[in-house]
């Protein structure tokens, strides 16, 4: 198993070159101010349009595994998989932009982390006590907890390589069929990437319109 470590290292690394933008995918402030102003600055407009492209993105095997050729993984996560995983948070950095979400802000950066999980698991580990609260709560926390980063780090960690074991099975179910197996990771992959970019648009709630006006 990776040491917690190695586990905040990898996902907090991939998240960093998400929004940064690497290779083919842009930084995550070009990419989301993009998409807005095609939509003539209408926020909701621009979050519909950057889930339906990254679930595309996702879905092209080959763009995917460009992007994750990169040194970021440890041997044992396929270049796949970390592809997959960067045009994730990627995207769920781009819709927090969008709401008005400082990225370079710790909590945030946790929030994104935990939208990757998705909410039955969120659910989850928030019942069992593994998580304080919410992907929103946590985003708007009075103050930023340290404790967090970590046991966060380690928990997309094992939910990344629980996908990837589970991606396997599917792909060598798919051999047995000609050409399936490709269209069976790109399809779990896109819809993965569609239930990643519906969680954030729907716990991500506009800063804007949250907070009270001075």
């Amino acid at each position: 198993a990776l040491v917690p470590q190695v586990a905040s290292g990898f996902v907090r690394g991939v998240l960093d070159k998400a929004i940064d933008g690497i290779g083919p995918l842009p930084s995550v402030a070009e990419y989301a101010g993009g998409r807005l102003a095609a939509h003539g600055g209408q926020v909701e407009k621009a979050v519909s349009a950057a889930i339906r492209s990254h679930v595309s993105m996702a879905g092209v095997q080959g763009f995917v595994t460009n992007i994750g050729g990169i040194a970021l993984a440890p041997a044992t996560v396929p270049a796949n998989v970390v592809g997959v995983t960067l045009v994730q948070c990627h995207l769920a950095a781009s819709i927090a932009w969008l709401r008005g979400y400082d990225r370079e802000d710790p909590r945030v950066r946790n929030a994104i982390l935990m939208v990757m999980l998705g909410k039955e698991a969120v659910k989850e580990m928030i019942a069992d006590r593994r998580l304080p609260s919410t992907p929103m709560v946590i985003a708007t926390s009075p103050v930023h907890d340290p404790a967090l980063d970590v046991a966060i780090a380690k928990s997309v960690t094992g939910e990344l390589v629980g996908r990837t074991l589970g991606r396997r099975a599917l792909m060598l179910a798919g051999k047995k069929v000609p050409l399936l197996g490709g269209a069976v990771g790109a399809g779990a992959d896109g819809f993965v990437t569609y239930l990643v970019g519906s969680y954030a648009q729907s716990e991500l709630l506009d800063r804007r319109l949250s907070q009270p006006s001075a």
